[in-house]
């Protein structure tokens, strides 16, 4: 039995780089990925959690970030502007537009008085420390 060739195969791309003018794609670029595709690292040294977030070709204006308690939320919004140049005109953008966010949750709580964040050749940096926990306390029975 023969495997069928699906769409998204190898055909396609070997049709896109051949004859890129007969499928052309839409004139404005693809919405942004999937919240699963900005990429995290969470690492953890002793009272401070580091996180790591893809977020390529974002401005750091237009990326919100929240933390409340041990969850921590991205969102970042791209628009399609449109520079039309006298004479130009455009006959394909492959830029991202739209938004996305993505919300994780840590091990233990985030003092968000402490936290900092930090955004550098589209990989948003987070130094996260953790909320001093309150020490137990033996309470007498009345």
């Amino acid at each position: 039995m023969t495997k069928l060739v699906t769409r998204n195969s190898l055909f396609d791309s070997l049709f896109d780089e051949m004859a890129p003018s007969f499928l052309m794609r839409p004139l404005h670029g693809d919405a942004l990925p999937a919240a699963s595709k900005i990429k995290i690292d969470v690492s953890e040294k002793d009272d401070t959690f580091f996180v790591n977030a893809e977020i390529p070709g974002v401005a750091k204006e237009d990326i919100d970030l929240s933390i409340s308690g041990d969850v921590v939320s991205i969102s970042a919004e791209i628009s399609q502007k449109d520079e039309q140049k006298e004479g130009n005109k455009v006959l394909r953008s492959e830029r991202y537009f739209g938004s996305v966010s993505r919300s994780f949750q840590l091990p233990e709580k985030i003092d968000v008085d402490k936290a900092e964040a930090s955004y550098e050749n589209g990989v948003l940096q987070l130094s996260l420390p953790k909320l001093a926990s309150s020490s137990s306390k033996k309470l007498e029975i009345k």
